[in-house]
């Protein structure tokens, strides 16, 4: 058995597009695939970016938002956003936002909506 540690201490800085967080890798997977545990400061900023591969943020702690294009909606801890493959997108934060992103060519989108409760801005 092995423990690991996300706290933001070890995590990396990330600057990219204008961005200020710090992103700890949680796993990567063969292909296109990885998970990140990503620590979002107050006043936080993941640049706006394009998906390279379909992507999912899922929300643990705090709130902020998130946009695609010109739209632009609010997100709390308990939730998760889905960007399409090609989409540009951005997430920010006032108060400070803990998340897991989830990067894979291969996510499904349609299990989001069959095991997740009530969908926001489709």
């Amino acid at each position: 058995m092995k423990i690991f540690n996300f706290n933001k201490q070890y995590g990396k800085k990330v600057t990219h597009f204008n961005s200020d967080f710090i992103l700890s890798r949680v796993m990567q997977m063969t292909g296109q695939a990885q998970v990140s545990w990503m620590h979002l400061e107050e006043n936080g900023l993941i640049g706006y970016h394009e998906a390279k591969v379909p992507q999912v943020l899922l929300v643990v702690k705090g709130r902020g938002w998130v946009r695609a294009g010109e739209k632009e909606l609010k997100i709390e801890a308990g939730e998760a956003v889905y960007w399409e493959r090609g989409e540009w997108h951005e997430t920010r934060t006032e108060s400070g936002l803990t998340a897991i992103a989830i990067e894979s060519a291969d996510s499904d989108p349609e299990i989001l909506t069959e095991e997740s409760g009530e969908i926001r801005g489709v």
